[in-house]
């Protein structure tokens, strides 16, 4: 006569079924918690990138606004506007005698 061979995976099956639910919520529960842990460090090193790449932007901007103002203050200087203005407008400062000074009381 043949003995039946106990199938193995069957018993484990039930056997987590009857006697194993707590351990095995434990086990789902604990495997849930660490993915969520995964994920928020995940997300909070993408966050953490991002604003060091903004920050980098921002000083890219603020040096590229330093410049600009730099040479606004070298093309607006006095001596420059008066030369571009002999030199390409064909201008001159009027004689004393022709200047009239107007003021109001």
């Amino acid at each position: 006569m043949k003995t039946a061979k106990p199938n193995l995976a069957k018993i484990i099956f039930f056997d987590l079924i009857s006697v194993g639910r707590v351990p095995m919520l434990l086990l789902i529960a604990i495997f849930a918690s660490a993915m969520g842990v995964v994920l928020t460090t995940h997300m909070s090193r993408q966050a953490i990138t991002q604003k060091d790449m903004a920050l980098v932007e921002r000083e890219q901007l603020d040096d590229e606004w330093r410049n600009l103002m730099l040479e606004e203050t070298a093309l607006a200087e006095h001596s420059r506007v008066q030369a571009s203005a002999i030199k390409e407008l064909d201008m001159k400062r009027p004689d004393s005698d022709k200047e009239v000074v107007i003021s109001l009381k």
